[in-house]
C-alpha cells in the first residue's frame, strides 16, 4: 500500500470513527459534548457548594436562574411549585432563615452529574433563634442551563423545617 493509499485509508478511518453512533445512538461528538457538559455542571455547583460551605451567603444566586422553577416534595404547607428564584426566595428561604441564629451550612455533601442534571445529596446545620440545633439532610436535583439550575426538584425532611416556622416568630418586615 502506498503512502498516499495508507493516508486516505487512516482519514477515512478517523471520519468514520467520529460518525459511529455511541451505544444510546448518539454521535461520539455528541457523547464527548455530553462529557464535558457532565463535567462542567458537576464543577459549576461543587464550587458554589464549597463557597456556601465556606460562609458564603450568595448560593441561591449564584447557582439559580432567575426564571427557576423549584419544587419542593411532599404534602407540608411548605411543599409545593416555587415559580422564580425570587418566589422561592421569599416563601421559602427568607421566611426560614429569618428565624434561625446561624446560617445553615451544608456539610457531607456529595454531587453527581449526568449531562445537564446535578444530583446533590447533603446535611445541613444551624441553630435556630431559640437556640435548639436544626439538621436536615437533602437532595436537590438540578437541571442546568448555561451555568444555572433552570429547574429544582428538593426533597428534605419537612418535619424539622416546619416546626422551625412554628416555634419561632417572623421577624417583623421593614
Amino acid at each position: 500500500m502506498s503512502l498516499l493509499s495508507l493516508r486516505w485509508a487512516l482519514s477515512l478511518a478517523i471520519g468514520a470513527v467520529s460518525i459511529v453512533p455511541a451505544p444510546d445512538g448518539r454521535s461520539a461528538a455528541a457523547a464527548e459534548t455530553t462529557v464535558q457538559s457532565t463535567a462542567h455542571n458537576k464543577q459549576v455547583v461543587t464550587d458554589a457548594f464549597n463557597r456556601w460551605a465556606a460562609g458564603g451567603s450568595d448560593f441561591f444566586n449564584d447557582v439559580l436562574a432567575p426564571e427557576v422553577v423549584w419544587t419542593i416534595a411532599g404534602s407540608s404547607p411548605t411543599a409545593g411549585t416555587y415559580r422564580g428564584r425570587e418566589a422561592f426566595l421569599a416563601r421559602a428561604v427568607r421566611p426560614f432563615a429569618g428565624r434561625l441564629q446561624t446560617p445553615v451550612r451544608p456539610s457531607a455533601t456529595q454531587i453527581w452529574a449526568d449531562g445537564e442534571h446535578v444530583i446533590i445529596h447533603w446535611s445541613g446545620d444551624a441553630v435556630a433563634r431559640d437556640g435548639k440545633p436544626y439538621h436536615n439532610d437533602y437532595v436537590w436535583i438540578f437541571r442546568m442551563h448555561d451555568d444555572k439550575a433552570v429547574e429544582v426538584h428538593a426533597f428534605l425532611d419537612l418535619v424539622p423545617y416546619e416546626d422551625v416556622l412554628r416555634r419561632i416568630p417572623g421577624k417583623a418586615a421593614p
